[in-house]
């Protein structure tokens, strides 16, 4: 089954360095589902990585790296469900980013799972249909 990685395990293995067990673990698993073909990513999720990056040699070795990998296109029903999915933890309680629930929408409409280090993700479970990875 194909994995949509969220920007928390990318900026893990591309921009920092990995020291704790359960890092080195995520960047591990990450190199795996590489291997094997499994890996998705969305445009904001690239725009995240690339944002902060203000060295252009480290700048353009993260472009190089991450254009092995073409980005899903996003459809106006993902951009809908994202806004529903907002709204739907929002009114629980719950706070969450745009791109957390454009992840969460793109991840529904492909029958993807979501392989993320953010906490956030486990709360959103709650409400919605998604599915993780690990």
């Amino acid at each position: 089954m194909k994995v949509l990685v969220d920007t928390s395990v990318w900026l893990l293995a591309l921009r920092k360095q990995a020291t704790e067990p359960g890092d080195l673990k995520a960047v591990s698993i990450l190199s795996e589902l590489i291997r094997d073909l499994r890996v998705e990513i969305i445009g904001p999720v690239r725009q995240e990585i690339l944002s902060g990056i203000s060295d252009p040699i480290n700048l353009q070795i993260v472009k190089e790296r991450l254009s092995a990998f073409s980005d899903i296109e996003i459809m106006t029903e993902d951009y809908e469900r994202a806004a529903q999915f907002s709204n739907e933890c929002r009114k629980n309680g719950i706070q969450g980013s745009h791109t957390d629930f454009l992840i969460c929408s793109v991840s529904v409409r492909l029958d993807l799972l979501v392989f993320t280090l953010d906490a956030n993700f486990r709360d959103y479970l709650r409400f919605l249909p998604i599915r993780l990875f690990g």
